[in-house]
């Protein structure tokens, strides 16, 4: 009886656990996956990217105000919301806020939630303990999972000694002779074929999970986001176009002409390095680099005969299949190079693939971003269509225009 009983326990108590423990952990991490999925694109935390840093946003803005800015922003411009004119006028040189009405208010609310209590990076960094060999801290959610089941290993290990125990101490005061011991194998034979239903639940979730990761796992087959190729030259973007503040077109003509931004020659380079010739953190070493494949002579301000190509490591690489032109997206479209690009500026002294570049998230963002119409001639005739069509008061997106066609990029 106490035997049966203590099972019944533990086959109810195990699932529960792990079902509580995998809720919650599931929860905690909503918050950082809707931000990542729709809002890393233009937003950081801690700084500004193409919109401004949010850290704070819930001081700035009430809760219901943020819901329905996060929704339709160009909506509430268009109507005169006071904050949203005004938010709007402080930021216009970067964009139109692109809308998100996918989200649910509780999917709003769990990014706000997320922003509220994420942490600087090098925040785990300070949190160090001064005693020796201290471990940095951390927020990585799989330590808790692996510290839960670890938890409840022991706990089971425990229950079994316990219910063990038990049945002997019962077996032994009613005259019943112990069982023949069994190996772990059998005693795990004997358990399914007692828990048919609850081995058969197990199998089922198993293979649901397995088939859920194997799904992520092939779409995540050649998402190259995060990727960071060391360089030739250790060329800093932060340095020039932030430090410095030389606009990307500067280097990178290709991207308001057509479809490739291009990578620009060394003697791009050359225009200011015939002059600078030593760098505020590298030195002389990496300029070097240029003069050596010009074969020039910064000395005497000559050209030899022996020049070679630097090697780049490309970082952003489309499949052959998809269609993408710079000057469309830059020129017509007036999206800031950050929006893919990221913040190189602030932070890249080697430069990464900020975004997915997915198809999914180029549909998602022609399903968000509203068409420039103001003072873009470009699509002048088609706008008046569109108007007539949609109406005054309708708010435009790319897909308006036919930006989520399989043949817009596909052809």
């Amino acid at each position: 009886m106490i035997n049966a009983y203590l099972h019944k326990s533990i086959r109810l108590l195990l699932p529960a656990l792990f079902f509580t423990l995998s809720s919650f952990m599931a929860s905690a991490q909503d918050g950082e996956a809707l931000f990542k999925n729709n809002c890393r694109t233009c937003h950081s935390p801690f700084e500004r990217v193409t919109g401004p840093a949010l850290k704070g946003v819930e001081n700035r803005h009430s809760e219901e105000w943020l819901l329905k800015w996060i929704k339709n922003a160009p909506g509430m411009i268009k109507s005169g919301d006071p904050e949203a004119v005004k938010l709007y006028s402080e930021n216009k040189d970067r964009g139109m806020m692109q809308i998100f009405t996918n989200l649910k208010d509780d999917e709003i609310k769990a990014i706000l939630k997320y922003i509220k209590e994420v942490q600087p990076p090098v925040a785990a960094v300070a949190a160090k303990t001064d005693d020796e060999g201290g471990e940095e801290k951390s927020s990585n959610t799989w330590l808790y999972l692996i510290a839960a089941a670890v938890l409840l290993y022991l706990i089971s290990g425990v229950l079994r000694r316990v219910q063990e125990t038990l049945a002997h101490t019962v077996r032994k005061n009613q005259g019943i002779p112990d069982p023949a011991h069994m190996s772990r194998w059998q005693s795990f034979v004997h358990w399914a074929r007692n828990n048919k239903k609850l081995l058969a639940v197990i199998l089922i979730a198993l293979f649901v999970y397995g088939n859920v990761k194997a799904w992520y796992g092939l779409m995540g087959i050649a998402v190259t986001q995060g990727y960071k190729p060391e360089q030739p030259i250790k060329f800093s973007h932060k340095l020039h176009a932030g430090d410095m503040k030389i606009s990307c077109i500067y280097c990178h003509s290709g991207a308001e002409r057509g479809k490739t931004a291009g990578v620009p020659s060394l003697n791009v380079c050359m225009n200011c390095h015939k002059f600078v010739k030593q760098g505020p953190t590298t030195g002389k070493d990496e300029i070097a680099k240029i003069y050596k494949a010009l074969d020039y002579d910064p000395d005497k301000g000559t050209y030899g005969t022996n020049q070679k190509p630097i090697q780049w490591n490309r970082v952003h690489n489309l499949p052959d299949l998809a269609y993408f032109n710079h000057s469309q997206h830059f020129v017509v479209g007036k999206i800031e190079c950050q929006t893919c690009h990221g913040p190189v500026q602030d932070s890249m002294t080697v430069v990464s693939q900020y975004s997915m570049l997915t198809m999914g998230w180029c549909i998602d963002c022609h399903r968000r971003t509203p068409v420039q119409m103001a003072g873009n001639n470009y699509y002048n005739d088609f706008h008046k269509t569109l108007l007539a069509k949609y109406g005054s008061d309708s708010l435009l997106t790319v897909e308006s225009i036919g930006g989520t066609e399989c043949a817009r990029c596909h052809y």
